[in-house]
């Protein structure tokens, strides 16, 4: 049997019932989608005009890191985005708390979570990385320390997501859903219920750079924090490899460190996109019937600015940019089929 063949039997197996024929996604051996030169990529297809505002930075003169926290900062001031800053979905307590990170290939790093009352929270990180001997700051302490930078306060709970939230109070059920990023309206760690927008970039000199934002999933319980502020399992960047994101049911990126593991395969040899796919392949492996109803998908670039994603279940989405400004939306293979 060969080893591919061998690893859709594996697979078949974790998802217990789910037929084979479901399972191994588009063209398993595609190659990753080339590029070269600067690249900006970023999560689902509103990841479109973040990808816009990181490449006028850039042609304005900014560094990669700078292109990269301005294209963060436009989902999170975005009032019809539920998933990252500004309207996004409170908990279930009814607060809008923001978690982020950010981070280039020389190992500066800054993150904030469960960060209440200031809009962009990608900027707070970048402060927390510029500004502080540290790299994460947490709830009061992470307010506490945005007030003392001189960001202003909002109250980010808008009518439209409050009337959500006091709409699901009805029966406070409690049940993510996938690909809610690209939809207003199931399945578990889609846009809807939460998501993120993972932005990286590699620049014309083949440095990396990226960050992460997020308002989490809606109704999660008061405190909860997923995987995107998380160096190595929403976002990860190494010079000389390449950089990684992940979207989705964050609890499943952090099981396995996922982001991490996407770059170290890229370490060993892998392109983009089949590190993707390995990372998702381990946490079928690794969590069975579990994540049968859930999505989560990665997004990387490789040494070379080679593009590549995948996800768990279809649905997931990628705007990726070139130098110029020419942006595409690219579906992303995923390992069960529609």
């Amino acid at each position: 049997m060969s080893g591919l063949a061998r690893r859709g039997v594996l697979l078949g197996a974790a998802f217990g019932t789910l037929p084979l024929a479901v399972l191994g996604g588009t063209r398993a051996g595609a190659a990753d989608t080339p590029s070269g030169g600067t690249v900006i990529v970023s999560t689902w297809d509103f990841g479109a005009a973040a990808n816009a505002a990181a490449i006028a930075r850039l042609k304005a003169g900014g560094t990669l890191l700078d292109a990269i926290e301005a294209g963060a900062r436009v989902p999170e001031a975005d009032p019809s985005n539920h998933s990252v800053g500004y309207s996004g979905y409170p908990d279930r307590d009814g607060h809008v708390t923001l978690d982020a990170v950010i981070m280039d290939d020389r190992g500066h790093v800054g993150a904030v979570a469960a960060l209440e009352d200031v809009m962009h929270a990608v900027s707070v990180a970048r402060a927390v990385m510029d500004k502080t001997p540290h790299t994460f700051l947490v709830g009061p302490g992470a307010k506490q320390f945005a007030l003392a930078q001189g960001f202003p306060t909002r109250n980010l709970l808008t009518p439209e997501s409050k009337k959500a939230w006091r709409e699901w109070l009805k029966t406070a059920r409690y049940k993510p859903e996938a690909n809610i990023e690209n939809r207003i309206g199931g399945t578990r760690g889609s846009a809807l219920d939460h998501d993120t927008i993972g932005i990286i970039g590699r620049g014309p000199d083949g440095r990396f750079a990226g960050a992460c934002t997020t308002s989490g999933m809606a109704f999660k319980m008061r405190g909860r924090v997923g995987d995107s502020p998380q160096v190595g399992s929403g976002l990860f960047v190494e010079a000389g490899v390449g950089a990684a994101t992940a979207t989705g049911v964050g609890e499943e990126v952090t099981r396995i460190a996922g982001t991490a593991r996407v770059v170290a395969s890229m370490r060993g040899g892998m392109g983009a996109k089949a590190a993707c796919r390995e990372a998702v392949e381990h946490i079928v492996r690794l969590r069975g019937d579990a994540v049968r109803d859930a999505q989560v998908g990665f997004l990387a670039i490789d040494r070379h600015g080679g593009v590549g994603a995948f996800a768990l279940q279809p649905g997931f989405t990628y705007a990726m940019t070139d130098g110029d400004g020419a942006t595409t939306i690219v579906p992303a293979d995923s390992l069960r089929r529609s």
